[in-house]
């Protein structure tokens, strides 16, 4: 397999290859799919197909690659920004109607499709190793490739419009655009469930959860925007300290979050998930969710009902996916996916999903038909897991890394609490105040901290905080 082993941001002389160069636009793109701009320091990519909810093509991707590289270069580019035409949409996902039609027009319509995701986790990798401060805007919806564009973001502003999902599974395919990353680094299993259910999150959940950074109401985005491009930086400051400045002014307009809206993944349903979609089979899977009881018993079979829908096959080989993802550092991450990808567009489900979900809006006859139709002993997944060395995606650069660089301007994790108690003593109200001013005392902070105390901490007889021992799942996945 390439190499691609060098550390993130350890050389100023960030190399981006030939093939990115060369990257130009065909005589069939459309000229006004994606519109750039430029204020003062910002450079703003917007994503300009408002009746298609931004859906991702190769005709904007082949726009797209250029100008980053040419803004990454540039001393009078401060910021770039990242966002959607239109008041509904950063992007809806990939156009992936028209590449299930490409795939049913010729025996090699798989080839053109497989090309078209190389492209795209291609510029997913540049951007998540991207050497210029990057701000993506998920306002409204934000799901597949959309994601891609945003999640790897070091800055993540999530709005009360916003709409997150990985809705691969429902279609026939699995979480692509890096989701082999950044879904296992979640929280507990919360990452496998929201996989494998392609469940939506929405407005200020999105930020709950961790995909987003930072909560802004949209009417405070153009200030925003024009705050940042007044932004400037000196030559030698460095990515991280950049971005901390970026940080702050962010949330100078934060007007706070919405009171109407809890958190939607906490509590007993958030340890039910961590019950239920730790398992290593999707038969432990179904077969935890068949024992809830109790508070969550509703809401296990709501998961039962939406797994018994999607796709067997592509249920099964994202439960592999999530398993061996937190493995993968970003590069592999990347190389792993498009391989993946290349056997489902050979495979009758992706058609099969598309066209009858999106285009013939009824349910799609899988094969095989349903998840009781595997046998016990077949294992699924592994073809699509497979992986050819001598094939591997070749990345715009060599960048690469095992967790995400910035990971302290998002929200706390459960790691990092778990880290915190274990290495000195301290009483609740301690521990939240040390987060919350270690996130300059950003809104929201407060809440999740206490959600995760909640769940996962007991007090000691001095009323110091300790991590439940008898929680076996979070012991396993921190």
């Amino acid at each position: 397999m390439a190499q691609h082993s060098r550390a993130f941001g350890s050389s100023a002389a960030h190399k981006v290859s030939e093939d990115a160069l060369s990257a130009k636009p065909l005589p069939e793109d459309q000229p006004d799919d994606v519109v750039f701009q430029s204020q003062y320091g910002l450079r703003s990519v917007i994503l300009n197909r408002p009746k298609k909810l931004n859906s991702l093509n190769g005709s904007m991707i082949r726009k797209i690659v250029p100008r980053l590289i040419e803004w990454e270069k540039s001393s009078l580019a401060n910021i770039v920004l990242l966002k959607g035409a239109g008041e509904k949409a950063l992007c809806a996902g990939g156009d992936v109607v028209a590449l299930a039609e490409q795939n049913l027009e010729s025996e090699s319509g798989w080839k053109r499709s497989s090309n078209y995701f190389a492209f795209e986790y291609q510029l997913d990798h540049y951007i998540a190793t991207y050497q210029k401060p990057y701000v993506a805007i998920m306002d409204g919806i934000t799901m597949g490739g959309g994601v891609g564009l945003s999640v790897h973001a070091p800055l993540r502003i999530a709005t009360e419009k916003t709409v997150f999902a990985m809705p691969e599974t429902t279609i026939g395919f699995f979480p692509d655009v890096g989701a082999s990353f950044f879904l296992p680094r979640m929280n507990g299993s919360v990452g496998t469930y929201l996989a494998l259910t392609s469940e939506r999150l929405t407005g200020a959940n999105v930020f709950y959860s961790g995909i987003a950074t930072h909560y802004l109401h949209s009417t405070s985005l153009p200030d925003l925007e024009a705050r940042l491009a007044e932004l400037r930086f000196g030559d030698h400051e460095p990515l991280s300290q950049r971005l901390a400045t970026i940080n702050r002014t962010i949330e100078e307009f934060s007007t706070g979050l919405p009171y109407d809206q809890p958190m939607q993944i906490s509590g007993e349903t958030r340890t039910a998930i961590d019950r239920c979609f730790s398992g290593n089979t999707v038969d432990e899977i179904i077969g935890a969710l068949q024992q809830e009881r109790g508070a969550t018993e509703e809401w296990a079979r709501k998961q039962l009902t939406t797994l018994y829908k999607r796709s067997p096959t592509a249920v099964h080989v994202t439960l592999e996916q999530m398993r061996l993802g937190g493995k993968w550092d970003i590069a592999q991450a990347f190389m792993r996916e498009h391989q993946i990808a290349k056997k489902f567009m050979q495979h009758h489900d992706f058609n099969e999903g598309v066209m009858s979900l999106l285009r013939h809006k009824k349910q799609p006859m899988w094969e095989p038909e349903s998840l009781d139709a595997i046998p016990k002993n077949e294992d699924v997944a592994a073809p699509f897991l497979e992986f050819d060395e001598s094939e591997a995606l070749e990345l715009y650069t060599n960048e690469t890394y095992t967790e995400y660089p910035f990971r302290a301007l998002g929200v706390p994790t459960e790691k990092e609490i778990k880290a915190v108690i274990s290495s000195s003593a301290c009483t609740p109200k301690e521990l939240i105040r040390a987060v919350v001013m270690s996130r300059n005392g950003r809104q929201g902070i407060k809440e999740i901290v206490e959600e995760i105390l909640e769940r996962k901490t007991t007090l000691s007889a001095k009323g110091n905080l300790e991590w439940r021992k008898d929680d076996a799942i979070a012991a396993s996945r921190l």
